[in-house]
């Protein structure tokens, strides 16, 4: 069956249905393969992290002080998540994620719970917007998970969660990317290709324990292929000896490597942005450098792509992206509190639309509130606006959210 879609009024016609498993063809031009609308990612959608209320960081800095044991924190943290899935789901969010409010970072939390690799070496590489520096990864050991990472994370959520739980792990590629060559310990791993095997390895067991609990939608957080769009963080991979356009092949093989048993019901995507913390970011550039090979070597079922300022670029890497999977348009800011308008995400998602078609198109905010324990300059209340305002105006592109 053929059918004609048109995003001109920038809706969806009835007669193209996302996820009918059915052809389409795309204003005379390729086959369109759409997706089952039951399965993430969603027209509305987020990135996972949220601000963590203040309750989680009194409660912390009173584990530090001895005021309070960390089974008592854990308990604060489990009265905060349950608010926070009741507030997304209010919002109209479909995908609900715990806000990652039992971790300090969004990645070094999970790579650091792996066997073999420490947050102990001294900042290397790209800093933030104003000079923020954190300490890099070092392999110090053989890489392994035995016991899987944050799976009674996962647990909590899947227990408390109406529709579809989310949860969010980093890439692997940052377990490479936040350490270099150098902060490998050549006596552990004399051949790098030994140390990607046990981290794809590593990877793979991870997915499988979550599937295990019941993981069917599963986020890998990716700032690798963003940051390799700015000249100079390319110029600073040079000069730690890697080769920038390698890299990118590198993770997208990371990637696919370690999603290579994942079952057909769990869907995975990939976030990317250029940095995310107290409101700053590390990099700039749009997506050109690196989007033909990412969108062709990285199998999973979407790609949530940061777009809400000048520094992306524009939507014309949108032409490379696989027809069969979808684009998740992150045009709403997560690092300030004006809310956007609606004409405007409108006619930005019909400018992206000008590249792949609206059916695999998405909508959600450029990256999480609160990648770390210190979230970005807003308000709770303007984070809640700024979901709702995510999924009204999906409701209002393509008639659900």
């Amino acid at each position: 069956m053929v059918g004609h879609c048109s995003s001109d009024a920038l809706t969806v016609k009835p007669d193209c249905p996302a996820g009918s498993g059915q052809t389409f063809r795309n204003n005379g031009e390729k086959d369109v393969t759409y997706r089952d609308p039951s399965r993430p990612p969603f027209r509305a959608d987020h990135v996972g992290s949220l601000l963590r209320p203040q309750a989680i960081h009194d409660a912390r800095a009173k584990v530090e002080t001895g005021e309070i044991t960390a089974a008592e924190l854990t308990r604060i943290e489990d009265g905060c998540i349950e608010r926070a899935i009741r507030k997304q789901e209010e919002a109209g969010i479909k995908a609900v994620t715990d806000g990652e409010f039992r971790r300090v970072s969004w990645h070094y939390d999970f790579l650091c719970s792996l066997d073999g690799i420490e947050q102990s070496a001294p900042h290397q590489g790209p800093t933030f917007r104003g000079g923020l520096a954190i300490n890099s990864l070092e392999v110090v050991g053989k890489i392994c998970n035995p016991g899987g990472v944050m799976l009674d994370h996962f647990r909590f959520l899947k227990e408390h969660v109406s529709e579809t739980p989310k949860f969010c792990i980093p890439s692997p590629s940052l377990a490479y990317h936040r350490s270099g060559r150098d902060l490998i310990d050549r006596d552990v791993y004399p051949r790098v290709e030994d140390f990607w095997e046990d981290l794809r390895a590593a990877y793979r067991d991870e997915v499988r324990m979550l599937y295990d609990e019941g993981c069917r939608y599963l986020q890998l957080d990716d700032t690798t292929f963003a940051m390799l769009c700015d000249p100079k963080v390319r110029n600073q991979m040079s000069m730690r000896g890697d080769d920038p356009s390698e890299l990118v092949r590198t993770y997208a093989r990371g990637i696919a490597e370690a999603l290579r048993e994942r079952p057909d019901d769990m869907t995975v995507t990939v976030h990317m942005c250029r940095g995310n913390f107290k409101s700053s970011w590390i990099a700039e550039g749009g997506y050109e450098p690196v989007a033909e090979e990412m969108f062709a070597g990285v199998p999973v079922d979407g790609f949530f792509m940061e777009w809400d300022t000048d520094r992306a670029g524009g939507f014309e890497p949108l032409r490379f992206a696989p027809r069969d999977r979808m684009v998740v348009l992150g045009l709403i800011s997560s690092k300030f509190p004006e809310l956007e308008a609606k004409d405007d995400l409108k006619r930005r998602v019909d400018e992206a639309a000008q590249y792949l078609p609206l059916e695999n198109l998405c909508l959600s905010p450029q990256c999480g509130f609160a990648s770390m324990n210190v979230g970005n300059d807003l308000s709770e209340s303007a984070q809640w606006d700024k979901l709702a305002l995510v999924a009204e105006t999906a409701g209002e592109i393509w008639g659900t959210a």
